[in-house]
C-alpha cells in the first residue's frame, strides 16, 4: 500500500493495520524459536541413542570375552572411565545447548520488545497528529462560527427591540438566526461544491456542546501573558491605595475646618460673656464641652501628648538625715540595750534589731540544756537511739545519691540512667532497648576485642557506642542518627566481629563459597577505605578477612580476593553491583547489612543501587514485623547460629524523609538513637559567614589563610574545574596544595589523601566528595 493510501485510511484501520503486523511478526518469530528448540531436542535424542549403543556394545564385548580376573577387571574400569568420559561429554554438550537454547530465547525476547516499543511509539505519534488535525479542524469550525455569529446580532438586534420580545425570547430568536444563517452557508458550500452533505440539527448542537466545553476547559497562560496579568493587577491595586488616601486627605481637611470653626465661634462666645452675667455658668458649662470636643479632635488626628511619669531611680534618697552614712549610730548609753544578747526571753518574741537566726540559735540552745537537765535515762538512751536512725537513714540517703560512675552495675536506678543519657544527649526511641554501655568492661565483649581497644588507647566509649553497642549485641535492627566523625565506625563493626567470633573457625571455612556474613556499604571510596583501615585494625588480629570493593581499582583483582574467601566486604554500592552481576560474589549467607552515611548515599544518587543490592540479600532470613523483633530474650537465642535472623543497621548525619522511607521499608522494628539535636551544629565548629562578591572572594579567602588557620586546611568548591584552579593559584602564593574530586583517579585520590595526613600538603581543595566521614588528624 502507498504512503498516500496509508495516509487516507482512517485511524482504526491504521492501528488495525499495526496490529496485523505484530501479529504476523510475532508468529514467525515465536515459529522460528520453535523450530530452533526442535532441533536442540532431535539433537539431545541424537546423542542419548548414540550414547546407548556405545554402552550395549561395550556389555556385548564384555560377555563375549574368556580372559582372566584380572583382565576383566581392567576392562570393567576401562569400560567405567570410558562410560564417565561419555557421559561428562554428553553432559556438557547439553549445557552448552541449553545455554545457546537460552541465549537464543533472550534475544527473541529482546527482540519482541523492541518490536512491541517500537510499535507502540509508532502508534502514539499516529495518534498525536491525529489529536492534533482534530484540534486544529476544531478551531477552524470554531472560528468559522464566531465570524458567522458576529454577523447576525446587528439584525437579531433590531428584530429584537422592535418586536418587543423578552430577553429570552431574543436570546432564543438570535441562536435560531445564526443556526438558520451556517445551516444556509453549509448548504451553499456543499451547493457549490457538489461532494458535501450539508449538516444536520444534532450535529450542530453536538458542535456546539464541544465548543462550550473547550471553552469551559481551564486554559493556561504564557509567562508573557501572566506577567501582564500581574502588572494590571498591581496598576489596579495601586490606584485603589491611591483613592483610598484622597478620601482619608478629604476626610482630614473636612474634620481641620470644622475644628477651626468650632474654635472661632468659642472664641467669639469668649467676647461676649461679659454681657450676660447670669448665664455665666451655663455658658462655662458649654465652653467646657467644646473645649473638650476640640481637644478630642486634636488628639484624634495630631496625636495625644502624654506627660511622662517621673522615675525615681533606686539611688535617690528618699530619707535625708542628720548623720552621715559612715557614721555608727549602734552606740546606745542606756545599759539595758547596751547589753541586749544577755537578756533571755522566753516565747516567740524577738528582739528588734538583732539576728534573727542567732537569737533562735540561742532559744534553741537554752531548751536544749534545759530539757536534758530534765530528761531521766531511759529518755536519754531513746533520743540517742533515734539520732543514731537520722544519721543512717542520712548516711543511706547520700549512698544511693551517688553519682552513676560510683555505683556498680547492679545498683543503677532508672534515675541514674535517666541522668546518664542526660550527660551524653543520648535520646533512644523504638520499644524495649537495653540500657546503654557505662564502661568498656561492662560491654560483654570478648576478651580478644577488649584487648585490642586497650592497646588501641580507646579510655572509654563515644555517645553513640555507648548506646548502639548493647543494642546491636542483642541483633536489634538500628537507626542512628549522630554527627560525622563521632565514632560510629565501632559501634557498627564491634557486634558483626563479635558475632563471627562465636561462629567455629570450621564451619566457617566450610561456607566460604556462600559469600561473606556483611557487607558495609559507604557513599564514597576514601570512607570506604578509612572504614577497611578502622576494621582492619580488630579484623586481622582475630583472623577475619575483610575486603574493601570500590571503583577506580582492578575489579580482577578485587574478584580474585572475593573468591578466596572473606567475612566482611566493605564497598561502594555501583562497584559492589558490578561484582555480583559479573558473578563474583554471592550473598547466600550475609546476615548483617550496614549502610554508612545513608543520607549523603541518597543524595547521590545511590538508591536505587542500594534496592537493587538489597534485592541479592536472601529474605529467608528476614526478621518478623512483629513483637518478635523486639524480644530481646527470643533474638539472643536466635544468634547463637550461623543462620540468624538478618540485622540491618542504618547510620546517618540528618534524617530527610528519603532515609525515613528507606528505614521504613528494610528495617523491622529498628531501635532509633539520636546524639545531640538534630539540625544543631557541633558545638566543637566554629561558624562564621563572610558576604562578598565574586570578583573579591579569591581576595578574602587569602586573608583567612594569612591570618588564623593551622594546616591541615581543607577547602571544597562546588565544581572540579574550579577546583583545580583555585589549587594551582594557591601553589603559585606559595602554598602546599593538593586537589581531591572525583575526576581524579583512585591513586590520585589516595595520594592527595595521604599526603595531607602525613604533612607533606597544607591545603587540600576538595567537592563534596569529602563532604562526610573523612577522619584527618
Amino acid at each position: 500500500m502507498s504512503r498516500r493510501d496509508d495516509e487516507d485510511m482512517d485511524p482504526r484501520s491504521k492501528r488495525a493495520k499495526v496490529a496485523d503486523d505484530y501479529d504476523h511478526h510475532h508468529r514467525s518469530s515465536s515459529s522460528s524459536r520453535r523450530d530452533r528448540d526442535r532441533d536442540d531436542d532431535d539433537g539431545r535424542d541424537r546423542r542419548d541413542r548414540d550414547r546407548r549403543d556405545r554402552d550395549r556394545d561395550r556389555d556385548r564385548e564384555y560377555h563375549r570375552s574368556t580372559s582372566t580376573s584380572s583382565s576383566r577387571r581392567d576392562r570393567d574400569r576401562d569400560r567405567d572411565r570410558n562410560r564417565d568420559r561419555d557421559r561428562a561429554r554428553d553432559d556438557r554438550a547439553d549445557r552448552d545447548d541449553r545455554s545457546r537454547r537460552d541465549r537464543h530465547r533472550d534475544r527473541d525476547e529482546d527482540r519482541d520488545r523492541r518490536d512491541r516499543d517500537r510499535d507502540r511509539d509508532r502508534d502514539r505519534d499516529r495518534d498525536t497528529r491525529e489529536s492534533r488535525d482534530r484540534e486544529r479542524s476544531r478551531d477552524k469550525d470554531a472560528d468559522k462560527d464566531r465570524r458567522s455569529r458576529d454577523r447576525s446580532p446587528s439584525r437579531g438586534g433590531d428584530t429584537r427591540k422592535s418586536s418587543g420580545l423578552a430577553p429570552s425570547s431574543a436570546t432564543t430568536a438570535a441562536t435560531t438566526t445564526t443556526t438558520a444563517t451556517s445551516l444556509t452557508k453549509s448548504s451553499t458550500s456543499d451547493s457549490n461544491n457538489g461532494t458535501k452533505v450539508p449538516l444536520s440539527l444534532e450535529e450542530l448542537l453536538e458542535k456546539k456542546k464541544k465548543e462550550r466545553e473547550e471553552n469551559a476547559k481551564p486554559k493556561f497562560l504564557s509567562k508573557k501573558e501572566r506577567q501582564e496579568a500581574a502588572l494590571r493587577r498591581r496598576q489596579e491595586q495601586v490606584a485603589a491605595q491611591r483613592a483610598k488616601m484622597e478620601e482619608q486627605r478629604k476626610e482630614r481637611e473636612r474634620l481641620d475646618r470644622e475644628a477651626r470653626m468650632i474654635a472661632r465661634a468659642a472664641r467669639h462666645s469668649d467676647g461676649n460673656a461679659t454681657a450676660a452675667d447670669a448665664s455665666a455658668g451655663a455658658d462655662d458649662s458649654v465652653d467646657k464641652e467644646r473645649e473638650q470636643e476640640l481637644q478630642a479632635i486634636k488628639d484624634r488626628y495630631f496625636g495625644k501628648h502624654t506627660e511622662k511619669r517621673k522615675i525615681r531611680r533606686m539611688n535617690e534618697k528618699k530619707f535625708v538625715f542628720d548623720w552621715e552614712g559612715t557614721d555608727d549610730t549602734s552606740v546606745d548609753h542606756n545599759p539595758l540595750y547596751k547589753e541586749v544578747h544577755e537578756a533571755q526571753l522566753f516565747g516567740r518574741g524577738h528582739l528588734a534589731g538583732i539576728d534573727v537566726s542567732s537569737q533562735k540559735k540561742e532559744k534553741g540552745k537554752f531548751y536544749e540544756d534545759m530539757l536534758e537537765r530534765r530528761r531521766t535515762e531511759v529518755q536519754k538512751e531513746q533520743e540517742d537511739r533515734r539520732l543514731r536512725k537520722l544519721r543512717q537513714k542520712k548516711q543511706k540517703q547520700l549512698f544511693d545519691e551517688r553519682h552513676w560512675s560510683e555505683k556498680p552495675l547492679a545498683d543503677m536506678t532508672k534515675r541514674d540512667w535517666r541522668i546518664f543519657r542526660e550527660d551524653y544527649n543520648i535520646t533512644t526511641t523504638g520499644g524495649r532497648i537495653p540500657s546503654p554501655l557505662r564502661f568498656w568492661s561492662e560491654s560483654g565483649l570478648d576478651p580478644r576485642i577488649l584487648e585490642i581497644i586497650d592497646d588501641l588507647g580507646f579510655k572509654e566509649p563515644t555517645p553513640i557506642q555507648r548506646a548502639a553497642l548493647p543494642i546491636g549485641l542483642t541483633n536489634r535492627d538500628i537507626c542512628g542518627v549522630a554527627e560525622t566523625g563521632s565514632g560510629k565506625t565501632l559501634a557498627f563493626v564491634l557486634p558483626l566481629l563479635q558475632w563471627i567470633l562465636s561462629l567455629p573457625k570450621l564451619e566457617r571455612e566450610q561456607d566460604i563459597d556462600n559469600g561473606p556474613y556483611a557487607i558495609i556499604l559507604a557513599p564514597s571510596r576514601e570512607l570506604v577505605q578509612q572504614i577497611e583501615e578502622q576494621t582492619r585494625k580488630f579484623s586481622d588480629p582475630l583472623g577475619v578477612r575483610t575486603v574493601a570493593v570500590i571503583g577506580g581499582a582492578s575489579r580482577e583483582e578485587q574478584g580474585f580476593q572475593l573468591r578466596q574467601g572473606c567475612e566482611v566486604v566493605i564497598a561502594t554500592p555501583g562497584r559492589l553491583i558490578d561484582v555480583l552481576e559479573n558473578r563474583y560474589l554471592v550473598l547466600n549467607q550475609c546476615t548483617y547489612v550496614v549502610m554508612d552515611e545513608a543520607d549523603r548515599m541518597l543524595d547521590m544518587g545511590f538508591e536505587p543501587a542500594v534496592q537493587q543490592i538489597l534485592e541479592h540479600v536472601p529474605v529467608t532470613n528476614q526478621k518478623p514485623n512483629t513483637d518478635e523483633a523486639e524480644d530481646e530474650a527470643f533474638l539472643l537465642q536466635d544468634i547463637k547460629n550461623k543462620n540468624k535472623y538478618r540485622q540491618t543497621v542504618l547510620f546517618t548525619a540528618t534524617m530527610p524523609p528519603a532515609v525515613m522511607k528507606l528505614a521504613n521499608t528494610y528495617l523491622r522494628r529498628p531501635a532509633t538513637i539520636r546524639i545531640g539535636t538534630v539540625g544543631k551544629p557541633v558545638d566543637r565548629v566554629e561558624q562564621r559567614m563572610i558576604l562578598t562578591t565574586e570578583q573579591n572572594k579569591r581576595n578574602e579567602l587569602v586573608k583567612i589563610l594569612r591570618s588564623e588557620p593551622e594546616p591541615p586546611i581543607i577547602i571544597f568548591v562546588n565544581q572540579k574545574k574550579g577546583c583545580d584552579v583555585l589549587a594551582r593559584s594557591l601553589e603559585k602564593m606559595g602554598y602546599r596544595a593538593a586537589t581531591l574530586h572525583g575526576g581524579k583517579g583512585q591513586d590520585v585520590r589516595e595520594h592527595a589523601l595521604a599526603s595531607l595526613k602525613e604533612g607533606y600538603k597544607d591545603i587540600l581543595v576538595a567537592t563534596d566528595v569529602a563532604g562526610r566521614g573523612i577522619d584527618i588528624p
